[in-house]
């Protein structure tokens, strides 16, 4: 392994930076702890401001999937407006569902019939690349699939 895959996998994110400062130390400031981990000190002291009223959509979102959680951002959207009177579009409905994550529960796509099961043996065409000339040569036959009473 080469010295610059190594060091891709040992450097940290800023989260994870963040997240190591001990606030609490007794004997290294946060400042000097910010300029070991490299770190600003304005990302050290900052605390993201939460807006009240994206709070109170939230819980709504919260409070409505709770009690729905096949509702999409569509229905949601018109959840909101019906039941907590509130307007939004349908792109922050889905925006916050997103950070919130939340997913609409609903019927996943499922395999069609014709699409074999992985675990099978698959058997090779042997007929690809001859050359059919005359009657008789190559004989087929169709198996169809019956439900029978007893299987």
């Amino acid at each position: 392994m080469n010295s610059a895959g190594s060091k891709k996998n040992c450097t940290l994110s800023h989260k994870e930076k963040i997240s190591l400062i001990d606030r609490s130390h007794p004997d290294i400031s946060l400042v000097r702890q910010s300029e070991i981990l490299g770190v600003s000190r304005s990302s050290v002291y900052y605390e993201p401001r939460r807006d009240p009223e994206e709070i109170r959509i939230t819980r709504a979102i919260d409070e409505i999937y709770t009690h729905r959680p096949f509702y999409g951002s569509r229905r949601m959207k018109d959840a909101l407006a019906d039941d907590h009177g509130i307007h939004i579009g349908r792109h922050r409905t889905r925006r916050l569902m997103r950070l919130m994550g939340l997913e609409a529960i609903y019927p996943k796509k499922r395999p069609k019939t014709s699409e074999s099961e992985p675990s099978h043996k698959k058997y090779p065409y042997l007929l690809c690349n001859l050359a059919i000339t005359r009657p008789n040569h190559v004989w087929g036959t169709d198996i169809t699939y019956l439900r029978l009473e007893n299987g």
